[in-house]
């Protein structure tokens, strides 16, 4: 059995504004085993991010965890104190931002900029902390690394300064790497290099990954396990396949129709419709109920548990409940709370 690195249980995260609570992540759990790849899905704000940055504990005021553990190993990050914090990051768990630009210092080199992330989290002497930094170019598929090394970001394309970036957060060969939207400012062509790159040095290094992304198709390939969350919850998980081939969510199912089956593909592409929900006001029911074409009375009154589909795969969605019920020969017409007490089933 797989030995499982990152535990994340029952995490909440809210940023405290003059208009009230926003409550970015609801109370999320899911593990990461050691060498596997997991991928966290969902459209802007819908909390992937912020659920990175929690467990880095990076935050920006005014967002503040609220409640559950991060447990790496058994430790609960969340109660390291800020000078062991800032030892761990980098040295077990490294972050690629979405924004390499705005990520990397535009007054000093990219040479300067690898050699303190080396400087800071190894015992490297000096001597060898240059030699490291050009490693770590060639590492990540950057011609003429003695070069690149005296340039500035500004210098450089948009490809390469995500490479440079791969690069730093890779300098002392973390057990986690999250990737927080590696792809969003580049052109396709790159997209698909980066992503490739992650892959091979994932495993080439036996790191386990957690990407995070809007766009389902990016990791297509890439994942051992899937995250679709959405509203600051997590409303299905399972493998690749099940995601792709038998999505039990609604909102997986109208991500999935949102993008393009293959690129000949002549087939309609479906938005999702409505506007994302107001975490300031979210509802009692399931958030996604007033996007959603399959709601019914129950979704509108009463949030949705998450339940087991497989031994893979979990949703939570009043639709599942009403289906199986319905295999069971227990129900006619829609699921009602007044009829099946609130979905006990």
């Amino acid at each position: 059995m797989a030995e499982t690195i990152l535990e994340v249980k029952n995490l909440s995260t809210s940023f405290f504004t003059d208009s009230g609570e926003v409550k970015a992540v609801n109370g999320i759990s899911f593990e990461l085993e050691k060498g596997k790849v997991l991928g966290i899905v969902g459209e802007s704000g819908s909390g992937k991010s912020v659920t990175a940055y929690s467990i880095m504990q990076i935050l920006s005021f005014p967002g503040r965890v609220t409640g559950g553990e991060v447990l790496f190993k058994g430790t609960d990050l969340l109660k390291l104190p800020d000078k062991k914090m800032r030892e761990f990051r980098g040295e077990s768990i490294s972050i690629i931002f979405q924004d390499p630009m705005t990520s990397l210092n535009p007054v000093y080199t990219i040479g300067n900029q690898l050699d303190e992330a080396i400087r800071l989290h190894t015992n490297r002497k000096c001597s060898e902390i240059r030699q490291r930094s050009l490693e770590l170019i060639r590492l990540v598929g950057i011609n003429d690394p003695a070069r690149r090394v005296k340039q500035y970001p500004h210098e450089l394309s948009g490809g390469m300064r995500q490479r440079v970036m791969i690069a730093m957060a890779l300098a002392c060969e973390p057990d986690i790497l999250i990737a927080d939207e590696p792809t969003t400012a580049l052109d396709v062509t790159i997209q698909a290099q980066i992503l490739e790159l992650i892959s091979e040095l994932q495993s080439q290094i036996g790191m386990a990954v957690i990407i995070i992304t809007h766009d389902l198709g990016v990791i297509a390939d890439m994942c051992d396990e899937i995250i679709v969350m959405y509203a600051g919850s997590i409303c299905e998980r399972g493998t690749t396949d099940d995601i792709f081939y038998s999505p039990k969510h609604e909102y997986t199912k109208n991500l999935l129709r949102s993008i393009p089956k293959s690129q000949k593909s002549t087939e309609r592409l479906v938005p999702i419709a409505g506007n994302p929900i107001d975490l300031l006001n979210l509802p009692e029911g399931c958030a996604f109920a007033p996007r959603c074409a399959a709601t019914m009375k129950i979704c509108l009154e009463e949030h949705p548990e998450e339940i087991a589909i497989s031994e893979t795969q979990s949703a939570a969605c009043w639709v599942n409940v009403r289906d199986e019920l319905e295999k069971r020969g227990t129900l006619k017409g829609e699921v009602k709370p007044e009829s099946e007490g609130g979905g006990s089933e």
